[in-house]
């Protein structure tokens, strides 16, 4: 069994599902603030888009990290464990910045300000997944 591809596998895998699980969250809060903006005549905001997209590129990385650790050659077994734990700490990441957009959402619809003070925290999320892939990307 070769254990590396295991590895590699978690790691796309994991990291696609928490892509999947935040784009979830934050695209149902964008999907609730267009509607709030509907119900009270008011434009609804293109930009929420970004918040709702954002915790897509966690698949990026993910498939990035599982590139290198298919043509790894060090131990199976540590391509194995990095794969497990890379993939959930990148989709974490995701899962984490789909509550933060969430949140960038709602609030930046309530009050019309704050855009970009939101969008940094939602980039501050993103920020742990690509210390994964940088730190990963050395070891494997």
């Amino acid at each position: 069994m070769n254990f590396a591809m295991i590895g590699a596998a978690c790691a796309l895998g994991f990291a696609a599902t928490g892509s999947a699980v935040g784009a979830g969250i934050a695209g149902q809060a964008a999907i609730g603030a267009w509607k709030h903006s509907y119900m009270t005549n008011k434009p609804a905001s293109f930009l929420l888009v970004a918040f709702a997209g954002a915790p897509l590129t966690q698949t990026i990385y993910g498939f990035i990290l599982m590139s290198r650790m298919i043509a790894s050659t060090v131990d199976p077994f540590f391509v194995l464990a990095a794969g497990i734990a890379g993939g959930l700490a990148i989709g974490m990441s995701a899962y984490a910045q789909g509550k933060a957009a969430a949140a960038g959402c709602d609030a930046f619809t309530e009050t019309g300000k704050g855009y970009s003070n939101y969008l940094i925290v939602v980039g501050l999320c993103e920020t742990i997944a690509l210390f994964v892939l940088a730190f990963l990307f050395g070891a494997v």
